[in-house]
């Protein structure tokens, strides 16, 4: 069992930068591959960004790509989601989440244990 905690969201100008991390319970944590998604008003959850076990692999949806970076650090517990150029269009509830195969995926059915999600606002 994991369970998942996500901070750093906020109100943040156009241009901007945020800097998300998601707390992981349990001693698993390096095993897992993880996660970062986000629900806008009215869209279905998509898919921002993963990285395996090891951080030695990253994938990025195409709109996030070269301005968002995932990374993890298994000696804290912790995912980050660092975010810049942020634009109107970023705004969302972001959730981390966590699957129990250690390489990436995009798919929200391959995740076993999400978090409850962490507004982020961008205005103009």
């Amino acid at each position: 069992q994991v369970q998942l905690v996500e901070s750093g969201g906020g109100l943040v100008q156009a241009g901007g930068s945020l800097r998300l991390s998601c707390a992981a319970s349990g001693r698993t944590f390096s095993s897992y591959a993880m996660g970062w998604f986000r629900q806008a008003p009215i869209k279905e959850r998509e898919f921002v960004a993963s990285i395996s076990w090891n951080g030695g692999s990253t994938y990025y949806a195409v709109s996030v790509k070269g301005r968002f970076t995932i990374s993890r650090d298994n000696a804290k517990n912790t995912v980050y989601l660092q975010m810049n150029s942020l634009n109107p269009e970023d705004t969302a509830v972001y959730y981390c989440a966590a699957q129990g195969r250690r390489y990436i995926a995009t798919s929200r059915g391959d995740y076993d244990y999400w978090g409850q999600g962490t507004q982020v606002t961008v205005s103009l």
